[in-house]
């Protein structure tokens, strides 16, 4: 890991002074007498750090900043000066120098400074770095209709303020929606925190939320912010917001209304400016009837409902989805990509996925992995998809009428869940748990296929 440091300073005593210091201590050392040369030393050195002097001949101190951070503005910087004043700090700060040092020089401040320097740079494009990862491998892909719906729904309520509720099956994407809505939002430069509601014990998750005070609980050593206090000017994701308890569901009721909290074991308010996105697999109408979810609470998230489809409703993204996951895992293992043989779509389009896109990338991963060549061929599904998808194809009928492969599965997919409607006496509830559908994507899926259901 390089530590290359560039010393711009007019003194000859100071430079020398430095170079052997920063020498000593590891440092690859560049140095220059004046603001022109320090300039020019940038482009051929390419330093990791820049400490510079305020005083100096030719253009002074501030004004090589203001040009230092026009042209690189990552590069971290320390002023010093034996002359300093407020007025030049505060300056020098607004002008994105990293720290103010004065002279006489603190030979141990200096080496502290610097290594502080490198650390918050090297961590800023750490971060960066990570961010660009996932905004690249945590894409929407499919151009389906449900999809493009979901999108344009997306793009229409981002920049606003407005909460949003999220609700679909395991796997399906919930948490891409939420950092979508957050990405085109005006917050998108600000955090995006996600908290795991039903991952956090009972006793734990007020803590979780909003942090606490040094010994406010046994364990509690030091204080803690929480994650309201985190995600402060950016988007709080609250994820499996159903298996939430009641009393810390009237905590998060009231955060909402007022935007402000006491951490544990504390008196003093905090103001927080949070936009808080929920997310669940459950049906929360069903949870308020059985009194397990506050209905005021409901109507505070649900300003803007999404439904993200499961994936046996957008089979025709499916090519699409594995392309992605292909070239995804490819680029990661630094392996070459490998085509979809023929045949292997169609197995695969045929598949019910009760794991929803989650179960697909983990089974486009396994076929890249267990590939010999370079082409995916249908012996490398796995038997179990194989095996359903036969079955499948044999419920539809061995010599289906119909010659469109979409037009098939529309007319499996009508047969099917008419035989599971008479099978549960026309009760649509009771259908679509036995399937493993959500009752509102079921209800569209019938009034779509022309089902009659028997309801009033």
């Amino acid at each position: 890991m390089s530590r290359r440091v560039l010393v711009i300073d007019d003194e000859q005593s100071i430079l020398h002074t430095l170079e052997g210091i920063l020498r000593d201590e590891g440092w690859e050392v560049a140095l220059a007498e004046s603001g022109e040369q320090g300039l020019e030393a940038i482009e051929g050195q390419d330093p990791d750090l820049l400490l510079l002097d305020v005083w100096l001949p030719g253009i002074d101190g501030i004004e090589t900043l203001e040009r230092v951070k026009g042209r690189y503005p990552d590069l971290p910087v320390v002023l010093m000066s034996g002359h300093g004043t407020i007025e030049t700090a505060v300056r020098a700060t607004k002008l994105g120098a990293f720290d103010f040092i004065e002279k006489p020089l603190n030979l141990d401040k200096v080496l502290l400074v610097l290594d502080n320097a490198l650390k918050a740079s090297r961590l800023v494009q750490e971060n960066r770095y990570w961010r660009d990862r996932v905004g690249r491998s945590q894409n929407m892909v499919g151009q389906s209709a449900a999809m493009a719906e979901l999108l344009e729904q997306i793009r229409v309520v981002a920049p606003t303020r407005a909460s949003a509720l999220i609700t679909g099956e395991n796997g399906t994407g919930k948490e891409l929606v939420a950092r979508a809505i957050h990405s085109g939002s005006k917050r998108a430069q600000g955090p995006f925190v996600e908290v795991n509601c039903a991952a956090i014990p009972e006793e734990l998750i007020e803590s979780e939320l909003f942090g606490h005070e040094k010994g406010s609980f046994t364990g509690a050593a030091a204080r803690r912010r929480g994650k309201f206090d985190l995600a402060h000017e950016g988007t709080l994701f609250l994820d499996e917001i159903g298996d939430m308890s009641l009393k810390t569901q009237a905590k998060i009721l009231r955060v909402l209304q007022e935007m402000r909290f006491e951490r544990v074991g504390g008196s003093r308010t905090h103001e927080v400016d949070v936009r808080v996105i929920a997310a669940t697999n459950k049906e929360l109408e069903g949870e308020i009837r059985a009194g397990h979810f506050r209905e005021d609470l409901y109507f505070r998230l649900n300003v803007v409902p999404f439904v993200v489809p499961p994936l046996r409703e957008r089979r025709d993204d499916i090519p699409r989805l594995m392309e992605h996951f292909i070239a995804q895992y490819c680029a990661e293992e630094n392996r070459a990509p490998v085509a979809v043989g023929p045949g292997v779509i169609e197995v695969l389009q045929a598949y019910p996925w009760p794991g929803n896109v989650r179960e697909l990338k983990n089974v486009t991963e396994r076929m890249v992995i267990l590939c010999s060549g370079d082409v995916l061929g249908v012996d490398g599904v796995p038997q179990a998809i194989r095996s359903a998808s036969v079955a499948a194809v044999a419920a539809a009928g061995a010599e289906p009428e119909e010659t469109d492969l979409k037009e098939a599965r529309r007319s499996f997919e009508r047969r099917f869940i008419q035989h599971h409607l008479q099978r549960a006496g026309g009760n649509v509830s009771h259908t679509a748990e036995a399937i493993g559908m959500d009752k509102s994507s079921l209800y569209k899926k019938i009034k779509e296929l022309e089902i009659e259901t028997g309801e009033a």
